[in-house]
């Protein structure tokens, strides 16, 4: 149960992951790898800041601020510069490698006897059900900890999910929506293209920064290594989450992602429990993105040559 928990909050903090990334692939069609490095970038600023004695969500808030800073670095190098995307992101991600360590002044900053975060879900646990003995649910025994960062962190992306659908809706939203559709049309409108393009990077990298920021409280520390391969889950949820769902409505394709995080977390906690060796980890995660994939488009071709019933 420890680990169906364990795996439930972690699914649902990548889902700021996710949304992030669902942002610069999906809405602007916007190849950005910056999330290797912002993910890390959020967890050493909060961390560092965690171990100063800062409030932990002035420092969760600073981590988000981090990434919003490193997105909008990709966007000028790419608008300004005229520097293809892909260069882009793999710039300021190499480049954000020696800035965490810097940030950190080390590879690993540990938090487990830090104020974080989690420390306030605890306490907040502690308060609703009014004792800090595990919980008895359904039979297993969970501890205070475990549920109540469960459910505030889903109270928190149910929050965020709604802020950012709402925020769709809006011009500023509509206009970075029509800019990933059709930038010609909405240049000719007046809206200039760069601008919109630099504001959405930033956002996606700001949410992918509060990610890692939260999952560095979640877990106790924050290691300069822990974005490898982040942008690779991050797609592998938005992947899930649109096979899952479709992806004609924003409201549907944001809550597709977070419920891909989810599963695909799951699906990584059940491997494990079968014996997954760690080592093959990586490896399980591109056979899941590959699946992904190849899995619509085979079952589409399949659904079409199916024979047709011909009625006389």
């Amino acid at each position: 149960m420890t680990l169906l928990i364990g795996a439930l909050t972690i699914g649902l903090i990548l889902s700021f992951l996710a949304l992030g990334v669902f942002i610069s692939f999906r809405i602007f069609n916007f190849p950005d790898i910056t999330a290797d490095g912002s993910f890390p970038l959020g967890a050493a600023i909060t961390a560092t800041l965690l171990v100063m004695g800062i409030n932990p969500i002035l420092a969760t808030f600073a981590g988000f601020c981090g990434g919003l800073l490193a997105g909008t670095l990709t966007g000028i190098l790419h608008t300004k510069f005229n520097i293809h995307g892909l260069l882009s992101g793999i710039l300021v991600m190499t480049a954000l490698y020696s800035v965490n360590l810097h940030v950190m002044g080390k590879s690993n900053v540990p938090l487990l006897s830090e104020t974080t975060l989690a420390t306030y879900a605890e306490q907040l646990g502690n308060t609703v059900w009014g004792s800090a003995q595990d919980l008895n649910i359904a039979g297993w025994e969970v501890s205070v900890r475990d549920a109540s960062t469960l459910f505030c962190t889903l109270g928190v992306i149910v929050v965020m999910g709604l802020v950012i659908h709402a925020f769709f809706r809006t011009n500023i939203g509509t206009a970075m929506r029509a800019t990933g559709d059709n930038p010609q049309m909405i240049r000719a409108l007046g809206v200039n293209v760069g601008t919109m393009i630099t504001l959405g990077l930033a956002l996606s990298n700001g949410l992918i920064a509060l990610s890692g920021a939260l999952l560095a409280q979640f877990q106790g520390f924050a290691d300069v290594q822990m974005g490898i391969g982040m942008i690779v889950l991050g797609l592998a949820s938005v992947i899930i989450g649109e096979a899952l769902v479709g992806t004609q409505n924003v409201g549907l394709t944001i809550v597709g992602a977070i419920m891909g995080s989810v599963l695909f977390l799951l699906l990584v906690a059940i491997a494990l429990r079968w014996g997954l060796n760690p080592n093959d980890l990586k490896l399980i995660t591109a056979i899941f993105v590959f699946l992904a994939l190849v899995l619509p488009s085979l079952l589409s071709k399949l659904r079409s040559k199916k024979p047709r019933v011909v009625h006389a």
